[in-house]
C-alpha cells in the first residue's frame, strides 16, 4: 500500500492559488454539485430554503455552481487560506452572488456555528489537506441539523507510484508540469476510501458511509437521523 504524503494544509501563496483558480474544475464541479442535488432529494430536504456551509471552498467555484443551480440557496464558504479566499470573492463577485455566498476564513478543524446550524455540509478536495481529519469531519457532522445532509468529497490515494502516475497521465495529460505536480501531490496525500470510511465509522456514522464514486474519488454521504 502507498504510504500517505502530507502536503502543506492551507495554500499560502497567491501565485499559487492563481494558477489553481484557472485550472479546468468545471466538469469536476457540476458533478459534485449534480450529485449533491441528488443526494438531497429527500423529504427533510425540500420545501424550504437551504442554509449551506461549504468547507475548504478554495476559489469558490462550487457555491458559484450550487447557486446557479438552486436559487433558495444561502452559503457561508470558509477556507483557512488568504490567497484563495481573494479569489474566492473576486469570483463570487463576478458571478453576482455576493447576497447569497459569505465567505469567510475559518479553520475546518474548529468552525464558528452552532450545532446543528447549517441544512446542508458539503465539501470538496479539503481532506486529503488535514493531516489528522477527524477533527474537522466531527465539526461538519456537529453543524448538520437533524434531517441535514453531509456531503464529502476527496480524491483517493491509490494503491502504488504506477497507479498515481496512470491517473496523472488520464487526467492531467495536457496539463502543465506544475499542475500535473499538483495532482501527483494530492493523490499521495489523499486518504483510502477504507480510511475515510472508518474516520466516518468513528463520529457514529453506519459503515459504508464513504463508497468509492469515480475511478479517484470517494464520497462521504450521510443523512442526520431526525431526533
Amino acid at each position: 500500500m502507498l504510504p500517505r504524503t502530507l502536503e502543506p494544509e492551507a495554500m499560502a501563496g497567491q501565485e499559487e492559488a492563481s494558477v489553481y483558480n484557472t485550472m479546468d474544475h468545471a466538469a469536476v464541479n457540476a458533478a459534485f454539485v449534480a450529485d449533491l442535488l441528488a443526494a438531497a432529494q429527500v423529504p427533510t430536504l425540500q420545501g424550504k430554503p437551504w442554509f449551506v456551509l461549504d468547507a475548504g471552498t478554495g476559489t469558490g467555484h462550487i457555491p458559484i455552481e450550487l447557486c446557479q443551480q438552486r436559487h433558495d440557496v444561502r452559503v457561508l464558504a470558509v477556507d483557512l487560506s488568504e490567497a484563495m479566499l481573494n479569489l474566492a470573492r473576486a469570483n463570487v463577485e463576478s458571478a453576482g452572488l455576493s447576497s447569497r455566498i459569505q465567505i469567510e476564513t475559518a479553520d475546518c478543524k474548529a468552525l464558528p456555528l452552532e450545532d446543528g446550524a447549517a441544512d446542508v455540509v458539503m465539501s470538496n478536495s479539503l481532506i486529503h489537506h488535514i493531516p489528522d481529519p477527524l477533527p474537522a469531519l466531527a465539526e461538519f457532522w456537529r453543524i448538520v441539523r437533524p434531517g441535514g445532509l453531509l456531503f464529502v468529497r476527496d480524491l483517493a490515494r491509490p494503491d502504488s507510484e504506477t497507479a498515481v502516475e496512470a491517473i496523472v497521465d488520464r487526467v492531467a495529460a495536457g496539463g502543465t508540469p506544475y499542475e500535473r505536480q499538483l495532482l501527483r501531490q494530492s493523490l499521495h496525500a489523499a486518504l483510502t476510501a477504507a480510511e475515510a470510511d472508518n474516520l466516518a465509522r468513528s463520529i457514529g456514522l453506519p459503515p459504508g458511509s464513504v463508497q468509492m464514486t469515480s475511478d479517484r474519488h470517494w464520497t462521504l454521504l450521510a443523512l442526520k437521523p431526525l431526533k
